[in-house]
């Protein structure tokens, strides 16, 4: 069976002692009356209960039931409705929403360590508030008043539940040529028709109403993605007091059988004249639609991660735990717990190392958001902007590894079904897949984020490393200061390529880049180390770990490096019937 336990001790480091966010949002007053230190950790340890004891217990269970389809009706696991009604409850399903809307007003970097939780404990259940939080970010930003007071307050309470529709069958990544219409009707309102496919939580028993948030074509629609419009479109239609009446002509035509994620409704939806309201400004879909893409993209960093820490903390018991030959050094004449053997001590230090990195890294992009949200700061939200990307992909590709890498700690068993690392390792894989594919994620960051500005966001934030590093130096600092200089290189070599070659390029700069600043994250958690407020195993902890990863993980960078600056025009000189 595969256990759960929340690393608080470890988010509460990230936030407090690390980036320090208790003293900024005191500095902010829309969150000085919201939230101090006690406050925070109370939420945090009643969202690890409901983690620990609700879901992570009957994960293996979920996976097994599934979601199913019949007659036209979705039905989730039994237990399922509990855990959601447990996080409605207490405020978790709006922790980040706004007050105004009966939204809890927290900060992002909270929410996203609850995330994290989540996920650890059940990725497919994470996504239907998931879903749900990324519906309400697009309708805030984007709704007129009348929506956001008429939808906000039931999808915030958890009663009614979100989705975002945005793939056909033959338009995946590429939404222009998508065929679903949208037609203007009499009362103001318009008719949405089309399939979509791939639609998480489209279709469940888990809430009352759901409201889809749904791209279509409207009849005078420019070609392309300049065309495309933004329509909420509920599953049951409103009465005069904004209560569910009427069914919509939305159903489900199938939901997908899935290698992961099996607790999770992947449908098919089809809307047939189905009544729907325009969001935002006519052919803007897309831009509004990106708003909630964003959030979803932070939060698939939150699977690879959560995947990973439940992985590593199995592994880790596991390898305590097995006795399996003998270590140099102990009794030849009984066989040792596996954790003695070099080997294992390696993958279990690499997936610590990689993981604790990227709490911290998850904990920095959350701070920005915040900090772009609350003092309206161009600088956070434009790195926030560009790491987004890297925190979708980065840290997705880690998340697989980690747990591929904590199934070998198992050996045999970590194949079979008992204690449960095939399923983290089948649930964690799709991460890298939605919410636009890793590899779409690299072109962006490369052509997008680093290209389109000659690199001026990333080489900025790359001077300020260096001159943090080099003004205050510690364990880390030497080789820090080495690789971020050559990464500044790096990138400038890039930006001299054509947009050709920087493309075949992306992912190796993305891993470079993410590779880097998690070397970042490290000097920031020895800085934040203090033999007052840690005891001295933490400590230790901290420092080999930072060790470990400075010294047998970074330097993976340095291949990267090499790959960046050598001849790949073998990949663009063969002609497709060479493949």
């Amino acid at each position: 069976m595969s256990l759960y336990q929340a690393p608080l001790n470890d988010i509460n480091f990230n936030l407090f002692d690390v980036w320090q966010l208790d003293q900024y949002w005191q500095q902010q007053p829309q969150l000085q009356e919201l939230i101090e230190v006690d406050t925070a950790k109370a939420i945090l340890e009643e969202a690890a209960k409901i983690c620990e004891q609700q879901l992570a217990p009957f994960s293996k269970l979920a996976d097994q039931q599934g979601a199913k389809l019949s007659e036209g009706k979705v039905t989730v696991p039994e237990h399922y409705h509990n855990a959601y009604q447990s996080l409605s409850e207490g405020g978790w399903t709006g922790l980040s929403g706004d007050p105004e809307y009966g939204g809890m007003g927290m900060p992002k970097a909270l929410s996203m360590m609850v995330d994290e939780m989540l996920c650890s404990a059940d990725i497919a259940f994470s996504l239907y508030p998931g879903l749900t939080a990324g519906a309400c970010v697009a309708l805030l930003q984007h709704a007129d008043d009348a929506t956001k007071a008429l939808y906000l307050p039931k999808l915030y309470s958890g009663e009614w539940s979100g989705t975002m529709c945005l793939t056909e069958a033959h338009a995946g990544s590429d939404l222009g040529i998508m065929r679903t219409t949208a037609k203007p009707a009499a009362d103001g309102s318009y008719r949405i028709s089309g399939s979509k496919i791939f639609i998480t939580a489209g279709e469940h028993d888990l809430t009352r109403n759901i409201i889809h948030l749904v791209l279509a074509k409207l009849p005078d629609a420019p070609a392309g993605s300049k065309g495309i419009s933004l329509f909420l479109v509920p599953k049951f239609l409103l009465n005069v007091n904004g209560d569910p009446a009427d069914r919509n002509n939305v159903s489900v035509g199938s939901i997908e059988h899935k290698m992961g994620i099996n607790g999770s409704a992947t449908c098919v939806l089809n809307f047939d004249g189905a009544t729907g309201y325009l969001i935002g400004e006519p052919h803007r879909g897309l831009a509004c639609m990106f708003t909630m893409m964003n959030y979803e993209r932070l939060s698939m960093g939150s699977q690879g991660l959560g995947a990973a820490e439940r992985a590593y903390q199995n592994a880790l018991a596991y390898a305590k735990d097995r006795l399996q030959g003998r270590t140099v050094g102990r009794d030849p004449n009984k066989a040792d717990p596996i954790l003695g053997h070099p080997d294992v001590r390696r993958m279990l230090l690499n997936i610590k190392a990689i993981n604790e990195a990227g709490r911290t890294f998850a904990t920095w992009v959350a701070s920005l958001l915040d900090k772009a949200k609350y003092d309206n700061c161009k600088v956070s939200a434009d790195r926030a902007n560009l790491l987004t990307p890297i925190t979708k992909a980065f840290m997705t590709d880690r998340g697989l590894e980690a747990c591929v890498t904590a199934q070998q700690v198992f050996g045999g068993h970590g194949y079979v079904k008992e204690w449960g690392m095939e399923q983290l390792v089948r649930d964690v894989r799709i991460a890298q897949i939605y919410e636009g594919t890793n590899g779409i994620q690299a072109l962006d960051f490369a052509l997008r984020k680093v290209a389109a500005d000659q690199g001026g966001v990333l080489q900025q934030l790359l001077t300020e490393i260096h001159t943090e590093v080099s003004t205050q130096p510690n364990a880390a600092s030497e080789l820090l200061l080495t690789v971020v200089a050559q990464l500044q290189g790096c990138v400038a070599a890039q930006l001299a390529k054509d947009t050709t070659q920087q493309a075949l390029d992306a992912c190796d700069l993305l891993d470079a880049v993410g590779y880097v600043l998690y070397g970042y994250m490290w000097y920031k958690n020895l800085v934040a180390l203090d033999n007052e407020k840690h005891s001295a195993d933490f400590i230790a902890a901290k420092q080999g770990a930072a060790h470990w990863y400075l010294r047998r993980v970074m330097p993976k960078v340095q291949a990267l490096f090499s790959q960046l600056s050598a001849d790949g025009s073998a990949a663009l000189q063969l002609t497709d019937d060479q493949f």
